[in-house]
């Protein structure tokens, strides 16, 4: 894949980060699906799915960072979902909506972390 070239539009720093994170349509409680993130930011993340999703819709996130002890609940807003693996495999990008102040600050050391360590190597 080709690395982007432009200018970068993005208002955080993303890092490359995989943990399991469960989601679901923010309207139909109770039905959870689990997916993997590819990388995150303190805006949002990318995450593979199981079905192609339409941009604008909201999904009730339940995420276990593995800096924090307890889940966070966070609502994400899809920007783009597109086909990866035909019928199978959808890279998922999502921007978080409801992030609690705190746990912002947080991410942003983390993903910091991360970045730091990487370029070290």
């Amino acid at each position: 894949m080709d690395k982007y070239k432009g200018e970068e539009r993005r208002k955080f720093p993303r890092a490359n980060a995989n943990f399991v994170v469960s989601y679901r349509l923010k309207e139909h409680p109770g039905t959870y699906d689990l997916s993997q993130t590819k990388n995150v930011s303190q805006g949002g993340m990318l995450i593979t799915t199981n079905k192609k999703f339409d941009n604008g819709i909201q999904l009730a996130m339940t995420i276990r960072f593995p800096f924090v002890n307890q889940k966070i609940e966070v609502t994400a807003e899809v920007i783009d979902s597109k086909e990866i693996v035909k019928g199978l495999i959808y890279e998922t990008r999502l921007k978080f909506v409801d992030l609690p102040d705190g746990f912002f600050k947080e991410l942003g050391d983390f993903i910091k972390e991360l970045l730091e360590r990487w370029s070290k190597k």
